[in-house]
């Protein structure tokens, strides 16, 4: 039997990403097309202790689908994770008659609403919300196209002044725990060496692969750097290779939260739009603590259980080796 759903909120949190704008029109809108009540949490689960809630309409979500970051803010909340707080939040709900919850965010978001869920009952699903494409269950996660194209830009940009002054730039990207930016915008740019949290890479390794380039006449070198590499962040990385090898120019660029911002991608626009369509129609199915994602070209739900438990996945095994191939 489906469950009688009248008033839905939605929120978003953890670290912001392009396309949830997107993705918040998308639940909006469909929750009044099936004739639900809307409301949007501002501040994520900091908005739900402070009772930062305020009905929504379609007007309200007008113009919003090339924004970047989110019109409902986010935030990070210490006090959701303790039970006087997620006490709170729940008679805030309460009080508001809402009978379903949407988030948009990473795993620190699905923890949050897992927990909430099994302590109060609450009906909740899932949107994968961000840059790092970590979460399992989900081809693609809300912003990391968007991301990737924001480095590949600014790359393009580091390479033609690399070429005219003989210089190795090594380029940070964001990927504490995910390489999942950092080797994508290494085959997109052509670099010629990627280091990724997953894969120890050593430094003598790299240098071999440098003088490589260098005895073959290449003019510049670009190395992509994901934050979270065992050896450290860009400036680490080029300081040991420069006391070894030092045929060109070194400089070091940290792209830093700049990957977080922009008008997401068409792609991501419609990721948004799909997942916060079907996150609404599952609420009305009577589904709950699950994730909406994109598996193949299909719309799939993944428990929070699992999406939480296998969210690191293995980086595809062809792009690590075109990596190596493609950069001679």
């Amino acid at each position: 039997m489906k469950p009688n759903i009248k008033n839905i909120a939605v929120l978003t949190s953890g670290g912001d990403a392009p396309g949830m704008n997107a993705c918040i029109r998308a639940v909006v809108r469909t929750g009044i097309y099936n004739g639900i009540n809307m409301f949007g949490v501002l501040q994520g689960y900091q908005g739900l202790i402070n009772n930062n809630i305020i009905p929504m309409n379609a007007r309200s979500v007008s113009n919003i689908i090339h924004l970047g970051g989110t019109i409902l803010k986010t935030a990070r909340c210490l006090e959701f994770k303790t039970d006087e707080g997620m006490d709170l939040a729940y008679e805030n709900l309460k009080a508001h008659d809402i009978d379903a919850l949407v988030v948009i965010g990473g795993d620190g978001t699905f923890t949050g609403a897992r927990r909430f869920a099994e302590r109060h009952g609450v009906k909740v699903i899932g949107i994968p919300g961000t840059i790092d494409n970590d979460l399992y269950g989900s081809d693609f996660t809300l912003g990391y196209d968007t991301a990737i194209n924001t480095v590949i830009a600014a790359v393009d940009k580091i390479r033609d002044t690399a070429d005219a002054h003989d210089r190795l730039f090594f380029i940070e990207v964001m990927g504490r725990d995910s390489g999942c930016i950092a080797l994508r915008a290494s085959i997109a740019t052509g670099s010629e060496a990627v280091l990724l949290p997953e894969q120890p890479t050593s430094i003598e390794d790299l240098i071999k692969q440098l003088e490589t380039g260098a005895a073959t006449k290449k003019s510049s070198s670009i190395v992509i750097v994901s934050e979270g590499h065992k050896q450290g962040g860009a400036y680490d990385i080029a300081k040991l290779v420069k006391e070894k090898f030092n045929h060109y120019d070194t400089k070091v660029t940290i792209l830093g939260h700049l990957q977080r911002g922009g008008s997401p991608s068409s792609f991501d626009r419609i990721l948004a739009s799909r997942l916060g369509f079907a996150a609404v129609n599952e609420l009305l199915k009577g589904s709950t603590k699950q994730m909406v994602g994109l598996r193949g070209n299909e719309i799939a739900l993944t428990s929070l259980d699992e999406a939480l438990a296998a969210h690191n996945f293995k980086l595809e095994s062809d792009l690590l080796e075109m990596t190596k191939v493609l950069s001679i």
